[in-house]
């Protein structure tokens, strides 16, 4: 058996900057990622209850979200970018070999971010220039493009861990693609509908954490109620949704990647009545050092009676698995993103049994608490769901086909150190202005909203509402020059 030193030692130098590189991009761009995704649909919910109910209130935050939305949409296009200059860069060994197969889920996605930004565009002109009705039915199709560009990474995703839909040559070419196998895995649907709703109840939870805060600090106004309850709402009923989801994506783990599920679980040996480990660490002889042992619960969640049988790490020689310290890295990210999703629905039970009792939000201030950490908590869980699927799949960057270490670039290790520094400074150059950007909104609107109430001013800037004789003025001038 190789040990861990020996297996390194194969490896190119290049290797872990390039990993390293690749691996800060993703957790930096992935961040923003439920915000482009589910952050459209919450913003058109709130514009359907706004104008059904002729609710100015909701009008206004469904008119700052898209702001927002806008905003997060710039700064996700250069960090979306990176990634993708970075895939042809980093892993020119996958993307010769294998684009052709897989690349058209990054066409797709493509595709959709172009239709997304021509949508949000019109969506923001359209506040002061379109009818009300006509404004909102264009702006429906936005969450569609969201979540059309998350079944093009998706698809791509599920390919690198469930290859299929080619046959290879007599020099291990890939030919004869069929475009749709490669694009429907076996494990595409459990993933992207998991990924999906993750990405629905973690902007769900992040918006509403923005009102919990304000209601814990005194504003109990309609605005800060509204805009808490709505997001809050979709967060919560996805809730157990995502739960189950998320145990079906574990469980076709467990029969399509029967070894990274013994990364996730810390199985060393192949065999049933196999116990469930909660945190722990996995040692290269396959003794498992803390955490707590709950006696053949892996074997009744992978099949649900004691009997199942769990396929072992040692199944596989050790070059073709992850090592010790990625099974733990791999197992941890996946019971912490468990063990959130477990306190999430508490909280959401908590916030239903209230609305169906007494049909008003929870008084404790201890649930605005718990609900202001929950969107920090979800993307946590984010961040964790997506180093589970990763790095339980090591070595492996085309699963059973090519090793990472057959995928990386030429390029010297020193370079890519370098590279790593300036996207660090640049990523942090840009978020930070991201997060400047909102702040600064944010201040904007509370000082309007304080004004408004000391002296309520003329209506001039309305959504739909009729311009004040400078605004007109201006747009006379610009329409004769143009």
């Amino acid at each position: 058996m190789l040990s861990t030193a020996a297996l390194l030692a194969d490896t190119p130098p290049q290797l872990l900057p390039a990993r390293e590189l690749m691996a800060f991009t993703l957790a930096s761009h992935i961040l923003l990622v439920p915000f482009g995704v589910a952050l459209p649909f919450i913003t058109v919910l709130m514009h359907y209850r706004a104008l059904r109910r002729d609710d100015a209130v909701a009008l206004q935050l469904a008119r700052r979200w898209s702001a927002v939305m806008a905003v997060q949409f710039a700064i996700g296009v250069v960090t979306g970018t990176v990634l993708s200059f970075e895939l042809g860069l980093l892993w020119p060994g996958m993307m010769g070999r294998w684009g052709d197969v897989f690349g058209l889920g990054f066409g797709v996605e493509a595709w959709a971010f172009f239709l997304e930004a021509i949508l949000i565009a019109i969506y923001l002109y359209g506040w002061r220039r379109l009818k009300p009705r006509t404004h909102f039915w264009l702006a429906v199709p936005l969450p569609l493009t969201a979540l059309m560009g998350a079944f093009g990474i998706i698809a791509a995703n599920s390919w690198m861990n469930t290859p299929q839909g080619f046959r290879l040559d007599a020099d291990g070419n890939p030919v004869d693609v069929d475009v749709r196998q490669s694009i429907f895995t076996p494990i595409f649907g459990p993933e992207y509908w998991h990924f999906v709703v993750a990405m629905f109840l973690t902007a769900g939870y992040v918006v509403a954490g923005v009102y919990a805060v304000g209601w814990l600090r005194g504003r109990r106004d309609r605005y800060h109620r509204l805009g808490f309850t709505l997001p809050f709402t979709v967060a919560a009923i996805l809730t157990p949704v995502q739960f189950m989801l998320g145990d079906s994506a574990a469980r076709a783990v467990f029969h399509k990647q029967p070894v990274k599920f013994a990364a996730m679980e810390l199985v060393w040996k192949t065999d049933t009545h196999v116990p469930e480990y909660l945190f722990g660490r996995l040692n290269s002889d396959g003794t498992i050092s803390g955490g707590l042992e709950i006696p053949q619960l892996d074997s009744i969640l992978a099949g649900f009676k004691p009997s199942t049988k769990v396929t072992g790490l040692t199944s596989v020689p050790a070059a073709d698995r992850p090592n010790a310290v990625q099974a733990t890295i791999a197992h941890w990210a996946f019971d912490i993103m468990v063990t959130i999703g477990s306190l999430l629905i508490l909280l959401a039970l908590w916030y239903g049994w209230c609305w169906l009792r007494h049909r008003d939000l929870p008084r404790s201030r201890w649930f605005f608490r718990c609900a202001a950490v929950a969107g920090v908590a979800c993307l946590v869980t984010v961040e964790c769901g997506w180093i589970a699927t990763e790095v339980g799949r090591q070595p492996w960057i085309v699963y059973n086909h090519m090793r990472v270490s057959e995928a990386v670039t030429d390029t010297s290790a020193g370079s890519l150190w370098a590279m790593l520094g300036v996207v660090i400074v640049v990523y942090v150059a840009v978020l930070a202005s991201f997060l400047a950007v909102v702040l600064k909104m944010r201040t904007r609107w509370r000082i309007a909203d304080e004004s408004l109430v000391a002296a309520p001013p003329p209506e001039t800037d309305t959504p739909y509402g009729p311009r004040s004789e400078t605004e007109s003025a201006s747009a006379g001038r610009a329409g004769g020059a143009s």
